[in-house]
């Protein structure tokens, strides 16, 4: 009997020894972490699995397809939402939370994977839960709080330089992608295969994952399932847990616990850090629709569709807490396109929504994007004329959001007295078009001293800014309530930028920059850009992008660059692609077959920033140097902080770890405030 139970003691001794000394238990200190501790047992597969490994993320570190992290380290896959054992997340009432699972492969192809993950229980039985869906259900989002996506990758062919970034320092590079480098200088060593991302497949398109059910994976490889969870308004707080399983060849192979921790406060609908995208109809009717802007007919069952697509776009945005905008429309066609977008009646269970921003509208609205009103030709009367028919139309349509709308007079133009007179036409107004705001594209200081009429500046961001120019003017715009300062696009180091190969946290800084430098909206330029027309100028081959093949989507590919791979004129990784087109009659062997629209992960961690900034509003409100400390601490300096110093390093962290746990410091600021308020 004693024999026996020693001999137990010792096997089991053997084992934990075994395990220790392989690394997947007692891992010491988990990523970003500050005390070692021992860990869980790790995650083990209920039966013979070909995926060897199974752990999770925030999604902020890309992970590549060809990774294999967790093969090789167990211990480095540890990070704030897994501690090898169960996905732990939290979130805030009307908040999207986001993990990021990762399936390896090592040794054999995976085949016939089922992932689901439906139900999160909490306190009294309330449960937060999803559902799978079928075609155009995909794009009804009611009773759907939890979704699960099959994350597709790009080849990384080349750099994005020039809009993104410049190549001549290799501080400048998104982290992944720089050559050995002397810190000092920025000057690399090497071509472009010592770059750590060449031709490296990065993860980019959010597809259903309902229209890769069953999938594989090849050998060698790792697989993303993106989740999302939408935590309802009215929810208690608590802890919710659920479980999300594994299947491969009909077998249940694993099982992973996720917890959820919802706080006691909620996230308001209308965000803080404010958005403005372009959208083209022409590009989305030619890719669903194999049809030119001008065939599709007011009353005809073509153009109900094709409201229905655009539509989409904009739920899709929605819940990506993101505002869309596009190309002029007469008040004639504005009456039956623009007034359910804008009142919010489009963002309601009846019209298939449900989720963050329910009920509330668009809260922006362009008039003759790219200074594409019809009047340009006329004179004051005429601007007087139409002014007045806008804002009688709005007048007509009041609006419970507060909602900016405006004259997008000109773009990125050096006609400086040109955009003041038609600015100072509406200002000299004597009807009710006094009161539409004027817009245009170009440099802030710029603005201030020679187009003192202009109401909305929207100004690069990214580029090489003085302090000692912008600040002053940034204050005075500020100050005065007549007054919008938006932001647009980016480039490092300054801000992050749209580029796919940037790090995961380059789109979640904008809204933090966006808070801590008082800029009102953030403009990006386009979101549809299927049609590269920019190159099509130069090589008529390269105008339509295959978006679910290509990464390059903007500029030409035109000779192949010793340090910076495949290249050409602007050429650019993702730009003005942050939605990928569910029906592709361009290219039907890639098509889905779906009418709406799929979202990048750049656009999804885009709005873990732009609730992050909510968070921050938050906690201001309570207590502003506290919050104030934990701005200055992520993001000590951006935009004109640089104060035209455009060959360095980012001053952010890029560890999304990092980010997290400073998201959590305000979590407990605003539920510590939240808690003295109701006398908790």
């Amino acid at each position: 009997m004693r024999k026996g139970v020693y001999r137990t003691f010792r096997l089991l001794g053997i084992c934990v020894f075994s395990l220790l000394l392989a690394g997947t238990w007692g891992c010491g200190q988990m990523s970003s972490r500050e005390h070692p501790t021992l860990m869980p047992a790790p995650l083990v597969a209920l039966r013979p699995s070909n995926i060897a490994y199974v752990w999770a993320n925030e999604g902020g570190d890309k992970v590549l397809r060809g990774e294999l992290r967790a093969t090789k380290d167990a211990c480095a896959v540890r990070n704030t939402i897994w501690d090898g054992s169960r996905i732990s997340l939290f979130g805030a009432r009307n908040e999207v939370v986001s993990f990021n699972l990762i399936l390896e492969a090592p040794k054999a192809m995976a085949r016939q994977v089922v992932v689901r993950f439906e139900t999160l229980r909490g306190p009294g039985g309330v449960t937060i839960e999803g559902h799978p869906a079928r075609g155009d259900e995909l794009f009804n989002y009611v009773g759907r709080n939890i979704e699960l996506f099959h994350v597709r990758y790009l080849e990384i062919k080349g750099l994005s330089v020039d809009l993104a970034y410049e190549a001549l320092d290799e501080r400048t590079v998104p982290s992944r992608c720089r050559r050995p480098y002397d810190k000092e200088y920025g000057i690399g060593e090497g071509g472009w295969e010592d770059r750590p991302c060449h031709n490296r497949f990065f993860p980019e398109i959010a597809v259903p994952l309902e229209l890769h059910t069953p999938f594989t994976i090849p050998l060698g490889t790792s697989q993303a399932i993106w989740g999302d969870i939408y935590i309802p308004r009215n929810v208690p707080s608590g802890v919710y847990t659920g479980t999300l399983t594994i299947s491969e060849e009909g077998r249940l192979t694993w099982e992973i616990p996720v917890e959820l921790q919802v706080r006691n406060f909620t996230l308001p609908d209308l965000p803080t850090a404010k958005t403005m995208i372009f959208i083209s109809r022409e590009n989305i009717y030619d890719r669903y629709l194999g049809l030119p802007e001008e065939e599709i007919k007011p009353g005809t069952a073509v153009y109900t569709e094709a409201l229905k697509l655009l539509d989409r776009h904009f739920q899709l945005a929605h819940r990506h807490k993101v505002s869309l905008i596009d190309g002029y429309l007469s008040l004639e066609q504005m009456e039956a396109v623009w007034p359910s977008r804008l009142d919010g009646s489009l963002f309601t269970p009846e019209q298939g929504y449900e989720g963050v921003g329910e009920g509330v509208g668009n809260n922006v609205y362009s008039i003759g994007t790219y200074g594409s009103w019809p009047w340009r030709e006329g004179g004051r009367e005429e601007m007087w004329r139409n002014s007045d028919a806008w804002v009688n139309w709005f007048d007509k349509h009041p609006l419970d959001i507060p909602t900016e709308y405006f004259l997008y007079l000109i773009d990125e133009s050096r006609e400086y007295a040109q955009t003041e007179r038609w600015a100072r036409w509406l200002d000299e107004n004597p009807g009710p078009g006094r009161r539409l705001m004027s817009m245009a594209t170009l440099s802030l200081p710029d603005a201030a001293r020679k187009v003192p009429s202009l109401d909305v500046v929207a100004s690069p961001a990214g580029w090489g800014a003085v302090f000692d120019l912008w600040q002053p003017a940034v204050e005075r715009y500020v100050a005065d309530p007549h007054k919008r300062f938006y932001l647009y696009n980016g480039k490092r180091p300054l801000c992050g930028s749209f580029a796919i190969e940037d790090d995961g946290v380059a789109l979640r800084m904008l809204p933090w920059a966006q808070f801590k430098m008082k800029v009102d909206r953030w403009f990006y330029w386009e979101s549809t850009y299927y049609n590269n027309f920019q190159c099509a100028a130069y090589n008529k081959e390269q105008a339509q992008t295959n978006v679910f093949r290509q990464a390059q989507t903007f500029g030409c590919r035109s000779r192949q660059d010793r340090l910076l791979g495949e290249t050409g004129w602007n050429y650019f990784n993702g730009d003005g692609v942050l939605f990928y087109p569910g029906t592709d009659r361009r290219f039907p062997k890639d098509s889905y077959g779906v009418k709406g629209p799929f979202a990048s992960l750049r656009l999804k961690l885009w709005r873990r920033g732009i609730q992050d900034a909510d968070y921050l509003a938050l906690a201001a409100a309570i207590d502003p140097e506290r919050t104030n400390e934990i701005v200055k601490r992520i993001v000590p300096k951006v935009l004109w902080e640089y104060d035209g110093e455009t060959r360095a390093d980012v001053s952010w962290p890029i560890d999304p770890d990092v980010w997290e746990a400073a998201r959590k410091e305000l979590a407990d600021i605003i539920e510590g405030g939240t808690s003295r308020r109701s006398g908790r």
